[in-house]
């Protein structure tokens, strides 16, 4: 180990610097700096000398050149061991750098500003600070690289126990922070950049330039998890650090969440986002088995557990309200293994209490852009499936038009049939839903399917389907079963034989001209 005797300080986020820095000098580390950081320490009392004393040079080209200068370059790169480097730095009066406290300019938090101009976004381009960076990073055995103010506490305390010094297995750790660092802010310039055109204004950002030439994905591990899908796969979750949607959820209770368990929080979460009145959605791999709206979450937990009890058995709960009391106490008297709100309130942490293994998951909305899948050698990029349908979109294509009721008991349904594999069929009243076909390969198996594991009775539903019938037996087995209406995309062929048996069965039928497919 070597001792840290001379430290560059010059930093945007300025969380803790001050602080670090006093502790430096109080180990008698020679501090200097650059500009705003340089007041800020200045004004908290820490004795700090301007990077122009180290270069001879002053900060110029409005801040553009501060430390890109061989005097502290040379300071951090020269290899310490190597005899013709010390005699190369002492030729030209090179003092070593052996700490770098460097972070970036805010170029991302720049880019996500509504009408940013494109010259503000060059401005935020920061050069003298990644390339100091890279310097610290590779030489390393010699220098200690700074990149996050979470590092500050352990530091300072490492230099205290140790008189001063930071063991080579610290600053290799904190050189692999530095180059993740790097790579990640050049991905998010160069991603941000390939949606910049030149128009007769000058250039230009677009923020809905489609999708780039190269897919650029920055996500931070948060967490290993027991094991994936089955026991014998690996698993981990990483964030975006938005510190928004179920990636970056906060567990309030239960036991350590499962890859599964995080898969069905998203599709219960993203089913009950759809809604704006207050919605319980109950998810069973994936799948709404039990979907409900009411006056309040109360209501609504019921009617969606009433829908399906015997599914709802061990599912994941969705909702998109507060969680009070006295939902909770109905809630708690079944078998859950997590629950994802934006909220819970005392008396409903008090009541889940009880139910130690029951995972609270307090979620932050947060719309997706894009959806991807994974396939070998590469990924399907998708832009998440946000359409909302309005009743002013509807073709009403049979002969009887749908009354009031069955209406609004056809956008319900739609909305949930939205979230259920593949071919779908679901069958509902206004505000909850009575069964659910899912992911059949045959259209008219989860026609028949639906009906045969409802719960509740099917006469007089409506039933939606995920996509257009191909033949009319799909038709005939909804209204076998007892629905009035349907809700579908049409586009089929053979579109005129499934309305002809809707008019033959006396059904109302819809088309939205949107098809909702979920693979």
């Amino acid at each position: 180990m070597s001792k840290i005797q001379r430290a560059i300080l010059s930093v945007t986020d300025k969380t803790g610097v001050a602080e670090f820095a006093h502790q430096l000098a109080q180990l008698n580390v020679e501090l200097y700096s650059t500009g705003g950081t340089a007041k800020l320490l200045r004004d908290s009392g820490v004795a700090v000398r301007d990077i122009s004393e180290l270069t001879g040079f002053p900060e110029m080209l409005d801040g553009r050149v501060k430390t890109l200068h061989p005097k502290v370059h040379g300071g951090i790169l020269h290899v310490r061991g190597n005899p013709a480097h010390r005699a190369a730095v002492a030729e030209h009066g090179i003092q070593p750098i052996d700490m770098v406290v460097v972070n970036l300019y805010a170029f991302e938090k720049t880019a996500a500003k509504p009408g940013v101009e494109f010259d503000e976004l060059i401005e935020n381009i920061d050069i003298g600070g990644p390339s100091m960076i890279r310097s610290a990073a590779k030489n390393f055995r010699d220098v200690a690289v700074v990149t996050s103010p979470v590092d500050y506490a352990a530091i300072i305390d490492e230099m205290k126990k140790s008189g001063g010094e930071l063991a080579v297995e610290t600053r290799w750790r904190l050189a692999q922070r530095a180059f993740a660092t790097t790579s990640a802010y050049d991905s998010a310039i160069a991603s941000t950049l390939e949606r910049v055109g030149k128009n007769g204004r000058g250039f230009e950002l677009h923020p809905e330039a489609g999708f780039p030439q190269t897919l650029r994905l920055r996500f931070e591990k948060t967490m290993d998890l027991r094991y994936g899908e089955n026991p014998h796969q690996k698993a981990a979750m990483y964030s975006d650090g938005s510190g928004k949607g179920v990636a970056n959820g906060r567990q309030l209770q239960g036991k350590e969440l499962s890859y599964n368990n995080i898969v069905d929080l998203q599709a219960a979460w993203d089913l009950a986002q759809e809604f704006t009145e207050p919605v319980c959605a109950i998810i069973k791999h994936t799948n709404p088995c039990g979907t409900a709206t009411g006056k309040d979450l109360l209501e609504a937990y019921k009617k969606a557990y009433e829908a399906d009890p015997v599914s709802a058995f061990g599912g994941v709960i969705g909702v998109n309200r507060l969680i009070d009391g006295a939902a909770a106490e109905e809630m708690a008297k079944l078998f859950v293994e997590a629950i994802a709100a934006p909220g819970f309130d005392a008396a409903a942490r008090e009541r889940f209490a009880a139910k130690k293994n029951l995972r609270l998951v307090e979620v932050t909305a947060a719309p997706k852009k894009w959806v991807y899948k994974s396939v070998s050698g590469g990924l399907l990029v998708q832009d998440d499936d946000v359409h909302q349908l309005k009743e002013s979109d509807l073709k009403v294509v049979s002969k009887r038009a749908p009354t009031a009721e069955e209406m609004r008991a056809l956008l319900f349904a739609w909305k949930i049939c939205k979230h259920v594999k593949s071919n779908a069929i679901l069958y509902a009243r206004d505000g909850q839903s009575v069964g659910v076909g899912a992911g059949q390969m045959s259209r008219v198996f989860s026609a028949k399917i639906g009906a045969m594991h409802a719960h509740l009775p099917v006469q007089g539903t409506v039933a939606a389907s995920d996509a257009f019938f191909p033949f009319p037996d799909g038709v005939e087995e909804i209204a076998k079963a007892g629905a009035t209406a349907i809700i579908q995309p049409g586009g089929s062929v053979r579109d005129q034989e499934a309305i002809a048996a809707a008019d033959r069965l006396g059904l109302a039928m819809v088309f939205t001209g949107v098809r909702h497919f979920r693979h």
